[in-house]
């Protein structure tokens, strides 16, 4: 690992929006003073440190009522400085150097974004001189406290950025060279391990594998041999790896099935220990195999976390998807970062190998439509903002389309027809109501790591629209591809989408979102399922790529169709061919006509159920930012016990849930959409009583009347929230799941067929609908 410089220059980055104030460096930055860090270098994210902080005034000093702003990113998830308690975790202390007092105050929008966790030092008795100094103590452990909690993810240019308003004029200015340190890897705590999950026979793939710290960052702080034993016949495939200090992770290539079918690789240490397991490779021969990516995210130019060239390369190197895009919000693009992007995308894409996906975020007001993701195939395309809240340069206002009615009217006008979007719920999220164009908006993202926001996909079909479904991460934590929450307000693990696809390339990866040939899940280790699902007809069918209510399409007949597809079946009787294959046992699937369940499949029976209960809390609090639904809680059992305790979606290592004795549990919890939970082991099936108590919903119930059928304890208000529990299997050994059922189609208007896989894991998959009608 090599050390990182003490400082950044401002000016490196001319791309940057501002950081604050209308008026713009009224104070040559050389007269502002200056800024250090001590200790400086490499800290383990996540890990608590001390650090000291000396501002030394310049030619103004600092007046009486003039102030001092420390600033991190939106994104990170550090501790929070604290003034009051000096034992505790993220303890501060900020002292004058010549007895000015100073007021303090923490503020997590205190200044411009992307700086917006703010320190906030004023001087309110006495003033600076030049050559005075204010020192910032944080994580003071003079009095037992552990030090400042650092955050959960890397960064190789971590700034304690220092803003001063030296005049007392309220207009803050940037000092031009920032202290900073590095944030790294801690050691491995675990082990992931990919392969494709569809090549035709006799195609080549690899095997990859790399160690994760706590935290879920990919680390070089693992080293030793580990063993391989194949699931079906791997070609190629050693007996062995080694993993190395200082490397991230290893490649396996020249791997292949010769003749079709599936496999797997179990990944075992020198002990013999299961360290993972890889998702499901399956060999057939087709002419569409699978591709998966992460096309939304951001990095530290706008409002995420380290650069656009190292997002991308994360995402290659290290999540191993096959594609990924840079979505950054279109009012924080400036033009001149607008051409940097699009010459990133350009040097990194690689047809065959990786696809950069150009494009932006339009972030309009969530009254005005909401945040949509903009794809372009190619890297000379025009950004058509929704406003320029942070890029001072208007010269192409004239571009700009502040409602996402409009921005779909440019598009059309301009002829853009190639242009995809896709509609998402972030910060703002997306009115599909008020705007939506199937021209362009080909699907819905209903999964990401601000939470899972299924709700979309029933507007869309509630709306009549015809949409396909994605998932991604929309991470700011420099990650695509492999997001995790941290320790932050993002409750959930970044999407993958898979892509059905002949070949991986722009033009291929576009038409695949343009035919909705695709399914999202929501990541983690059991996210890259295999999914297939098939609709046959007994007679012959219309089969639609672009919508006809929208084009004047030309149809192909055909007795099958795949999750994407527009179909009109004017008679004759549809089946629904399924099949699931992952690496974590399979809880269920959900067959879906629309916003109705048709059925649940689950791969046990009644007859398996064992002395195994499954909690399940979900949910969001409404659309908008602050969704967030505490789930802290208890439960205990009378009349039986406690044996064991398996978490679900416990992304967050800070929030756990943890025995109190043998008959209560208690944990920690939060949902924004998407759900946790935990598995309770019991002495006995079918004796005693369990109490659940959360702040929304409490309950009693006999153990012996909880089975297969979920018990659903409903609190929902503006969107769905719920705690349910039912019995499982006390081992479930499903990987694999296959079915076929009959479907009864309505006789007018759209059957949306989908499914919904949930894994025993915690991951949950959503495929593209198979639109199939009689009539319109």
């Amino acid at each position: 690992m090599s050390s990182s410089p003490s400082a950044t220059a401002f000016q490196d980055r001319p791309w940057e929006a501002m950081d604050s104030g209308v008026i713009r460096d009224p104070i040559s930055p050389s007269l502002l003073g200056q800024a250090t860090i001590t200790p400086a270098g490499e800290f383990v994210a996540g890990s608590y440190a001390s650090f000291t902080l000396v501002y030394t005034a310049g030619t103004f000093g600092v007046d009486d009522s003039g102030s001092l702003r420390v600033c991190f990113r939106f994104a990170s998830d550090q501790g929070n400085p604290q003034f009051d308690d000096p034992s505790g975790a993220n303890y501060c202390t900020v002292e004058a150097s010549n007895g000015a007092v100073l007021q303090l105050r923490w503020d997590p929008k205190g200044n411009v974004r992307p700086w917006d966790r703010t320190l906030w030092i004023k001087v309110v008795k006495g003033f600076l001189q030049e050559g005075d100094s204010i020192t910032i103590r944080f994580g003071v452990t003079d009095h037992g406290g552990p030090g400042m909690r650092l955050q959960t993810f890397c960064e190789e240019t971590f700034e304690f950025r220092v803003l001063v308003d030296p005049i007392a004029t309220f207009n803050f200015q940037t000092l031009p060279v920032q202290p900073m340190i590095a944030i790294v890897p801690g050691p491995a705590v675990k082990y992931a391990a990919i392969m494709p999950t569809l090549r035709r026979p006799g195609e080549v793939f690899s095997l990859k594998i790399k160690g994760e710290d706590k935290w879920g960052n990919p680390t070089d702080r693992c080293s030793g041999k580990l063993y391989l034993e194949a699931e079906g016949a791997i070609a190629g495939l050693p007996d062995s790896t080694e993993m190395k200090e200082g490397t991230f992770g290893v490649t396996i290539d020249g791997l292949s099935l010769k003749e079709p079918g599936k496999a797997a690789v179990t990944v075992k240490d020198e002990s013999g220990r299961v360290v993972a397991r890889t998702n499901p490779v399956i060999a057939e021969d087709r002419k569409l195999v699978h591709f998966w990516g992460d096309m939304h995210g951001q990095s530290e130019e706008t409002i995420g976390t380290n650069s656009a060239r190292g997002y991308f390369a994360f995402a290659r190197d290290k999540a191993w998807v096959d594609a990924c895009g840079h979505q950054g919000n279109d009012f924080q693009i400036t033009d001149l970062f607008w051409a940097e992007l699009n010459r990133i995308t350009a040097e990194f894409d690689d047809p065959g190998t990786f696809v950069a996906m150009p494009g932006y975020e339009w972030s309009g007001n969530t009254a005005l439509g909401g945040d949509r993701n903009v794809f372009f195939p190619t890297d000379d395309r025009i950004i058509r903002r929704s406003s320029h809240a942070l890029v001072e340069d208007t010269t192409t206002a004239d571009t700009d389309c502040f409602t996402a009615g409009e921005l779909f009217q440019a598009f059309a006008e301009n002829g853009e027809k190639d242009v995809v979007c896709y509609a998402h719920c972030g910060g703002r999220y997306a009115d599909i109501g008020l705007a939506h164009d199937g021209r362009f908006e080909r699907s819905v993202e209903v999964h990401s790591s601000w939470g899972t926001f299924e709700w979309l996909l029933h507007d869309a079909l509630k709306f009549g629209y015809r949409v396909g479904v994605v998932c991604n991460s929309d991470g700011h934590k420099g990650r695509p591809g492999a997001s995790y929450p941290g320790a932050g307000k993002f409750g959930a693990i970044g999407g993958l989408t898979c892509f059905h696809t002949a070949e991986l390339s722009r033009e291929a990866l576009l038409d695949c979102m343009r035919k909705r040939r695709h399914y999202g899940t929501t990541g983690g280790d059991g996210g890259r399922m295999a999914i297939s699902v098939e609709a046959r007809f007994s007679e012959d069918a219309a089969l639609y790529h672009d919508d006809p209510k929208l084009f004047d399409s030309k149809p192909v007949s055909s007795r099958t169709a795949m999750m994407g597809d527009i179909v009109q079946l004017p008679s004759g009787e549809m089946e629904l061919n399924v099949a699931v294959d992952s690496n974590s046992p399979i809880l269920k699937v959900d067959l879906l006509n629309g916003l109705e369940l048709v059925e649940t499949i689950r791969p046990y029976s009644e007859e398996d159920l064992g002395a195994r209960l499954r909690l399940h809390w979900e949910g969001a609090e409404y659309r908008g930012r602050f969704r967030e639904v505490i789930w802290d809680g208890t439960a205990t059992v009378s009349g039986n016990s406690i044996t064991d305790i398996t978490p679900i979606n416990f992304f967050n290592p800070d929030k756990t849930i943890d025995a109190v004795n043998a008959a209560e549990v208690t944990w920690k919890a939060l949902t924004t959409g998407n759900f946790g939970g935990a598995d309770l082991y019991l002495d006995t099936a079918a004796e005693g009583v369990i109490s659940v108590k959360t702040p929304l919903v409490s309950f009693d119930l006999p153990i012996a009347e909880i089975g297969q059928e979920e018990v659903v304890f409903d609190a929902s208000g503006e969107l769905p929230r719920f705690l349910k529990i039912s019995r499982l299997p006390s081992v479930n050994p499903h990987r694999s799941l296959t079915f076929s059922r009959p479907v009864e189609l309505k006789a007018k208007g759209d059957n949306p067929l989908y499914i919904r896989v949930e894994l025993e894991d915690g991951t949950r998959a959503w495929t593209s609908p198979v639109y199939v009608y009689r009539s319109n």
